[in-house]
């Protein structure tokens, strides 16, 4: 029998005839490389966001140290015992705070970075119970920064000191200040946090003393000390 003997040959121009239609083999064989071809674009897609990520991960946390900082602190503070004064006191000291970025370079230690910073603060403190009625003044000191690796908290003391003026009462009422210029002293560790790159929040014991170094006879001076809170923002 002739090979094309039973077969059925349908002619061009037939509606059975369909030119250029591929055949069943070359179909598997255009699907097998646009499959290939899909696999590669997957591939280099999850190659170039695992390169991304990688990336990202080295890139230096904010260092907050390396800005200046603008700080709104709010505290009350209470007379303590000593030399000073015997009469009861409570001053609400707000001071706005400029800290500069750090001094020098900052120094390894405890898994952590020390770092020095220059403070200045502008002091207003209404006085809520003494003689007194205010305490208007400034005051510059350095502060000592221990910072985590990530740049997410630190501890930090300052101490320093400054002038301001009071309306004095010293000579209507004993125990009183004597002097309206005044010399001032702090001393101010406590804890910050960050909370955004350009935010931070802190909390701290502030302990300031008064007095003005007998440049009038009568110095009885002021030690007072309580909690502080503040709110800064980093440029």
């Amino acid at each position: 029998m002739p090979p094309n003997m039973g077969q059925t040959r349908i002619a061009p121009g037939s509606p059975g005839f369909a030119p250029g239609f591929p055949k069943p083999r070359r179909l598997d064989c255009c699907l097998t490389r646009f499959a290939r071809l899909m696999a590669l674009c997957a591939s280099m897609s999850c190659v170039s966001l695992a390169l991304a990520d990688g990336s990202g991960a080295l890139e230096a946390p904010y260092d907050p140290t390396e800005h200046w900082e603008v700080d709104y602190e709010s505290g009350v503070i209470w007379r303590v015992t000593g030399s000073a004064t015997p009469l009861s006191y409570t001053v609400l000291p707000q001071l706005l705070t400029v800290k500069s970025r750090l001094v020098g370079t900052s120094r390894p230690f405890l898994g952590g970075d020390l770092v020095i910073r220059n403070r200045f603060s502008l002091l207003v403190e209404p006085i809520a119970m003494g003689p007194e009625h205010h305490f208007i003044g400034g005051a510059a000191s350095g502060i000592l920064e221990w910072w985590d690796k990530r740049r997410t908290r630190c501890l930090f003391f300052a101490a320093g000191g400054g002038i301001g003026w009071l309306d004095s009462k010293g000579h209507e009422v004993k125990g009183a200040q004597g002097e309206d210029f005044n010399l001032n002293w702090l001393a101010y560790p406590g804890v910050r946090f960050m909370f955004k790159n350009r935010v931070s929040g802190s909390f701290g014991a502030y302990f300031q003393h008064v007095s003005n170094r007998y440049m009038n006879s009568v110095n009885p001076g002021l030690n007072a000390v309580g909690p502080m809170l503040s709110l800064g923002w980093h440029f």
